[in-house]
């Protein structure tokens, strides 16, 4: 397994991307089964546990990553799964949800920076700045001159974060309709999964089209060399997370980090 997420990155584009062009049910470049496929998932969590350490010890890097998708892609279980053997220590996870009235006072950046990551931490987006071109534009809840404008003040804040050391990835977790209509059924059948299940995910699914053509325009404007998008088939979920963590790891890898080396001389010195 070598670059397999490589396919699914959003090159800087000219013209807008077609995400009907993008199947959710796609497989297609893992050539094995899905059982080989879960022991490779296993093997990319330990490799992402090992590198998150180093990048703990050497505070030299900062990574942001970002998560959005429709209802029931698996934006949660993606950050369980990937990070479940991950030292809590320099990982953190910010979630998103409607702006309080505080933060709706201020630019719809404000809450956002807030929670970038600091040196040697990786910082998960659950949701983030996107719903403001997302949801916002969606229910009109700004004007089309306000969303428009937003997605330079992106690509802008962004840019600017990989200026300071942010490694920066956006994943768009690709979910056809017809698979979130069966999770949306199986929350209401078990138990233990009941209480994701929201009144409003079925009102929201009467926006469905509105949403696929807020994300393609969001990820054609803001797919950058310095923080790019990538589509991931999500209908089927370990190769959901076969990608993310491939993509995670591979970037991390190419941050060529090592652990710091302590000046021998002094450290024996302290010693007595």
């Amino acid at each position: 397994m070598k670059d397999l997420s490589r396919e699914f990155r959003i090159n800087s584009l000219k013209n807008k991307i077609d995400l009907g062009d993008w199947d959710p049910d796609d497989t297609s470049s893992f050539k094995e089964s899905k059982k080989e496929g879960l022991k490779d998932v296993q093997k990319l969590r330990k490799e992402l546990g090992n590198l998150q350490k180093v990048l703990y010890a050497e505070q030299k890097h900062k990574v942001l990553i970002i998560l959005q998708a429709m209802d029931t892609a698996g934006k949660d279980s993606t950050i369980d799964l990937l990070f479940e053997g991950v030292s809590p220590a320099g990982v953190r996870v910010a979630d998103f949800k409607t702006p309080s009235e505080e933060e709706k006072a201020h630019d719809f950046l404000w809450r956002i920076h807030k929670d970038v990551p600091r040196n040697g931490e990786i910082v998960i987006f659950n949701r983030s700045h996107y719903e403001s071109v997302l949801i916002e534009r969606v229910h009109s809840l700004v004007s089309k001159k306000v969303w428009q404008e937003r997605y330079s003040e992106i690509n802008d804040f962004e840019r600017m974060l990989h200026n300071e050391g942010t490694l920066i990835l956006k994943f768009y977790l690709n979910i056809s309709k017809k698979e979130q209509k069966e999770r949306l059924e199986e929350r209401q059948r078990e138990l233990k999964k009941e209480w994701k299940f929201s009144p409003n995910d079925l009102p929201e699914r009467k926006y469905w089209k509105e949403y696929i053509n807020a994300y393609a325009d969001a990820i054609s404007r803001t797919s950058t060399t310095w923080a790019p998008w990538y589509v991931v088939p999500s209908d089927h979920k370990w190769f959901r997370d076969l990608i993310v963590g491939d993509a995670i790891v591979g970037h991390l890898k190419n941050l060529k980090m090592k652990y710091p080396k302590l000046d021998k001389a002094e450290s024996l010195e302290q010693i007595t």
